[in-house]
């Protein structure tokens, strides 16, 4: 019939009164039709949905033909009352938006009158409004969309996305008042997220269908409208797992001990904890399923760096290296009858020699056990635990990398720009490497110079070269290392092993430059301590050879000196004294000044070479350090 109307409009000679009189008509039909569409899920059910592809047709058809009298009315284009679009898809947007919009109305309030609406029962109304929004979107996709979609093709999309925006802002509103992010909100939020994907699903499957024309769609199906109260609750939220940090922290500092538990457990419980805590955070951080901004996620990775930093602090404060080296001992010139030779002819009537009592010194080293002591294995633990912590950063970098649903990335831009790999946690990195590097130092300085002082500083070359040889050490050394291993995860034994051998090296030197008064030199002993330094550098062969030659390099200039005759020696200490004083030559009369220990050993070193000088044993050393410094013989 309103085919037929619509021809008989054109043919006509579009009398005025004739439009009016139609145009009323019209009217009527089209607000009697809309009253229906607009409201759809109030008149039809499964029941009638019949009726719906019925009256279609007439509210289409009657707005049509009402748009095109209006078209072809007096010049004054008086329109009435009536609103009509010049397009039959945008009435059944319209029709399809104000009817999802009623049937949510609907049932949120029915949600809200079943409960007084106390604040705990806010929450639960909105896991059952989110419930039902899914059930009047199932009901949707079921039976009105497939009718409507003969109209829009869209249809779906258009309802998917009117639920969307309508639940959001209910959830907006209950957020607005929310003052912490809990297990109820993060419930909620979840269960948001839920239904967003059911509401996705709807639009997905109309832009499969229509092609681009979903893509003006899609565009509308923003995330949630919560992100400024949302992003303050998660701000909330990591302070309040920062303090956590902080009290496990805290915890730590009182009750850790760094003994090794296990074989299986080589690194503090402590770190466990806190890496423990650290991941949990992080994980459900992403888990609340809201739109978050890169800032957001880089405030989280600064808050966790700042609790890993003092962590490492706490694990890298273990003293230094210098609470273990000994005391230098006051210059003296060597004599051949020492003290030490006269203490031991006093002491044993029988005429025991020097080399036979360090023969006894050193029986016990004979089948050597390892000297490591509990303190350095502390320190081994320490190590361990650093290494722990790097492996479990680089972990927690991948997963901020990856983080999902972010909105904007404005600070974290700035900073990885010129950055070729950008890591969240870069300074803490730097920090466990500077710790690993000191750990290392101290543990190794403490093996060599405390746990393993009896065998190698006290009693290497004591008496004699000859009588006692580097042997009994190696072997020590050796166990030690094989303890070191055991101890130390893979990833932390190289640099362990480079700072033990350093601190070998070390201990080499001052044995033969600052050793216990006991210990005097010739020059034929050169070959054998070159000999002895040779196997030493043997015992770290698993270091590459560079490496150990970048090191040696010090000790062995060192030992070139014990080569050189005594002649030579106070001609060379001579010159660079001179040189590094800045008195340019000796003139007659004038002593030469005496240079200061800086412990920076080497064969340029005035004071290194005059100490080769002090552990000489010939009287042309002798005389000319008591003529230029009147230094004590060793027996006074």
């Amino acid at each position: 019939m309103l085919s037929e109307v619509e021809n008989d409009m054109k043919k006509s000679n579009r009398d005025e009164t004739y439009m009016k009189i139609l145009s009323s008509m019209l009217v009527v039909m089209q607000n009697w039709a809309e009253k229906k569409l607009l409201n759809y899920h109030e008149y039809f059910n499964r029941g009638t949905i019949g009726g719906i592809d019925n009256l279609l047709p007439l509210g289409i058809l009657s707005t049509k033909i009402l748009a095109e009298c209006r078209r072809i009315e007096t010049e004054e284009g008086k329109k009435g009352d009536v609103k009509v679009s010049d397009s039959s898809g945008n009435r059944i947007d319209h029709y399809i938006r104000s009817s999802m919009k009623n049937a949510f109305a609907r049932i949120n309030d029915n949600v809200k009158n079943a409960t007084m609406g106390g604040r705990g029962e806010a929450y639960e109304n909105l896991l059952q409004l989110a419930k039902e929004t899914e059930d009047l979107a199932a009901q949707e996709r079921e039976l009105f969309s497939p009718i409507l979609k003969k109209w829009h093709t869209t249809a779906g999309s258009i309802a998917a996305v009117t639920l969307h925006q309508c639940y959001g802002e209910v959830l907006k509103q209950h957020l607005a008042g929310t003052k912490m992010l809990n297990s109820e909100i993060v419930g909620v939020l979840q269960r948001a997220a839920k239904l967003e994907k059911v509401l996705v699903q709807m639009v997905v499957e109309d832009f499969d269908e229509c092609g681009n024309g979903g893509k003006v769609i899609i565009r509308e199906m923003m995330p949630y409208e919560v992100d400024t109260v949302t992003i303050r609750l998660l701000g909330q939220w990591i302070d309040e797992r920062l303090k956590k940090g902080k009290k496990l922290l805290l915890s730590a500092k009182k009750t850790e001990t760094w003994n090794p538990k296990s074989k299986t457990e080589l690194y503090a419980h402590s770190a466990v904890e806190l890496m423990a805590l650290i991941k949990e955070t992080v994980n459900d951080f992403f888990e609340i399923p809201i739109g978050v901004t890169e800032d957001l996620i880089l405030d989280l990775a600064e808050g966790l760096e700042k609790i890993i930093e003092e962590y490492i602090i706490f694990v890298a404060s273990c003293g230094s290296k210098q609470n273990y080296l000994p005391a230098l001992p006051p210059l003296t010139r060597c004599n051949q009858d020492s003290m030490f030779s006269r203490f031991w002819k006093r002491a044993s009537p029988c005429g025991v020699r020097v080399e036979d009592m360090h023969q006894l010194m050193t029986t016990k080293y004979q089948h050597p056990s390892p000297s490591t002591s509990i303190g350095t294995q502390c320190l081994y633990v320490r190590l361990n635990t650093l290494h722990y912590l790097i492996t479990h950063i680089h972990s927690l970098d991948k997963t901020l990398a990856v983080s999902p649903r972010v909105l904007s990335r404005s600070r974290l831009s700035s900073r990885k720009q010129n950055v070729t790999s950008f890591s969240y946690f870069e300074q803490a990195n730097q920090s466990i490497q500077s710790a690993c590097e000191h750990v290392s130092e101290v543990a190794a300085y403490r093996l060599i110079f405390l746990d393993s002082s009896l065998v190698f500083y006290e009693s290497l070359y004591a008496g004699s070269v000859t009588s006692s040889r580097l042997r009994p050490t190696l072997r020590i050394l050796k166990e030690n290392l094989t303890v070191l291993t055991t101890i130390l995860t893979d990833q932390a034994q190289a640099l362990a092993m480079k700072e033990v051998m350093k601190a070998s090296f070390e201990a080499f030197i001052m044995v033969l430059l600052a050793g216990v008064p006991s210990r005097i030199f010739n020059r034929s002993d050169y070959e054998m301590i070159e000999e002895d330094f040779d196997s030493l550098k043997r015992v770290f062969c698993a270091i590459p050879e560079d490496v150990i030659q970048k090191e040696a390099e010090k000790a062995e200039g060192v030992i070139s000196l014990m080569g050189q005759s005594t002649e030579q020696l106070i001609e060379d200490f001579s010159i660079v004294t001179c040189e590094t004083s800045g008195i340019g030559f000796i003139g007659i009369g004038q002593k030469l000044p005496m240079p200061p220990t800086t412990g920076r050993w080497n064969r340029s070193d005035p004071n290194t070479i005059l100490r080769v000088l002090c552990h000489r044993n010939d009287r042309t050393a002798n005389l000319f350090l008591k003529k230029s410094f009147q230094l004590a013989k060793r027996n006074l």
